[in-house]
């Protein structure tokens, strides 16, 4: 055999048996002592203290220590991880009970009349101050219960009584106004407040309007006198009046070609002659157009009916559009909404309502959130809110996205220390609102100045659009 053929065979039985030994399964080699000992129970806990473990059986020499084994049987298994878990979120911030509530409703009668029911729902006599506030440049006529009518600065005015309500009382106060502008509605929202005046139990408005005006009395231009109607008429009675002058020329031509055929022959039409006479040449007809005038004329009047029809139209289309509604494209959540004070303004996540605002002299504005001084003109300004979550789910919401903007397009913050202090030490911003939820709280604002501010700024989250307070 060639010494080349005996390589190749010894090469091909190495790589043969190398194959074999791959196919067959690894098995973990254990002493004999290893595989005659029982296997040791799991560790199960017991009443009495846990036995010494056993002392570890020496190896004879050539073989491989069986101790890596025995503690891997030994130890049990681990346990797997726990499930991974959301952090617990803040409770949602339950309103304190209401001792006092308040129901507002308007009377159907020519001139504004309100109904105001207080409730004491408490087990015992409280003392309390409702204040009614009244629209600008309203007047009173009737005020029942003992109330007074006194200037809440500016143009406004509010109607105060002082109750002693006694235990799971109600009582009824009733006021009128002075009769306004058909088709004005006028809201009065009312409040009652500790005895002091400093907080507010509960608070309602509501809304009166004058009886609607009759169908009957708002009518429509009859179809001709609309704009659209005339000028198409215009246009369709042109294109007619063309039409037939067109039709009237173009008969006419016929008859004066036929007069001029029937007298073509002259003297000599009646006698014959040896040779033919050639045919006199039939006279050419040419292709009657409408004038020109009438083209430019009826092409003129139709293009001022579109035009006319095209602003119209987009004349309407501008007017619809309402200058004052806030952007809500774009990143911003909800629609914003724009009211007065005590209408209820909803966004995306509550339900806002600023019932009256007050301000201080200046000057008393104290420390700020920081803790310096405010500055020497400064003043807070008080606002009575009703906050409602209309969700289905708890939302937080942050005083730093309520703002009163003052005059010039400047505008601050609640300040929240102050809103502590007047809400007795509880921050109504540290915990969210429960899931259909309502409070009555005051929101303070530090501002500078003499001026109060003219709209405050209410949201629940950054991209929520919020609503818009125009105060008086």
């Amino acid at each position: 055999m060639p010494a080349s053929t005996r390589h190749h065979r010894a090469l091909a039985v190495f790589v043969h048996c190398l194959g074999i030994l791959a196919a067959v399964p690894a098995l973990p080699s254990a002493a004999p002592e290893a595989a005659a000992a029982p296997r040791p129970p799991a560790a199960t806990p017991q009443p009495t203290a846990a036995a010494p473990p056993p002392a570890a059986t020496p190896a004879p020499a050539g073989t491989r220590a069986p101790v890596a084994m025995v503690a891997r049987v030994a130890e049990p298994t681990p346990p797997s991880a726990p499930p991974a878990m959301a952090p617990p979120t803040r409770a949602p911030a339950s309103a304190p009970p209401q001792q006092v509530t308040v129901a507002v409703a308007t009377e159907s009668s020519p001139a504004p009349r309100y109904r105001i029911q207080v409730r004491n729902v408490s087990n015992s006599p409280l003392e309390t101050t409702v204040r009614q506030e009244l629209p600008p440049g309203a007047s009173t006529t009737a005020i029942s219960g003992g109330g007074r009518s006194t200037p809440a600065g500016g143009s406004a005015t509010e109607v105060t009584w002082r109750l002693r309500l006694p235990a799971h009382s109600t009582t009824t106060l009733g006021t009128a106004l002075a009769a306004t502008a058909p088709g004005r509605p006028l809201t009065a929202p009312t409040c009652a407040f500790t005895s002091d005046g400093s907080r507010p139990y509960d608070c309602a408005t509501a809304t009166w309007q004058a009886a609607a005006a009759p169908a009957a009395e708002v009518t429509e231009a009859p179809p001709w006198r609309r704009y659209p109607v005339l000028l198409g008429g215009l246009a369709v009675l042109l294109l007619i009046s063309a039409a037939l002058v067109w039709v009237w020329r173009r008969r006419r031509g016929r008859r004066v070609t036929a007069a001029a055929l029937s007298t073509g022959g002259g003297a000599e039409g009646g006698r014959g002659t040896v040779y033919p006479r050639p045919a006199a040449p039939s006279p050419m007809r040419r292709r009657r157009t409408p004038p020109v005038w009438i083209l430019v004329g009826a092409a003129v009047v139709v293009l001022a009916g579109v035009v006319g029809t095209a602003g119209w139209t987009a004349t309407r289309q501008v007017a619809e559009i309402d200058t004052q509604k806030q952007p809500t494209s774009g990143a911003w959540v909800g629609t914003g909404v724009t009211g007065s004070l005590g209408v209820p303004l909803r966004e995306s996540a509550f339900e806002f309502t600023v019932y009256r605002m007050t301000c201080g002299a200046p000057g008393t504005a104290g420390k700020t959130d920081s803790g310096g001084a405010a500055p020497a003109n400064g003043r807070r300004c008080e606002a009575t809110v009703g906050v409602r979550n209309v969700t289905g789910d708890h939302q937080p919401w942050h005083s730093e996205l309520q703002r009163a903007y003052l005059p010039g397009g400047r505008w601050v913050s609640a300040d929240e220390s102050a809103t502590r202090t007047a809400n007795l030490g509880r921050d109504v911003f540290a915990d969210p609102m429960a899931a259909g939820t309502r409070m009555v709280l005051p929101l303070v604002f530090t501002v500078d100045g003499r001026e109060p501010p003219q709209q405050l700024e209410l949201r629940s989250g950054v991209f929520s659009a919020g609503v818009r307070v125009q105060m008086p």
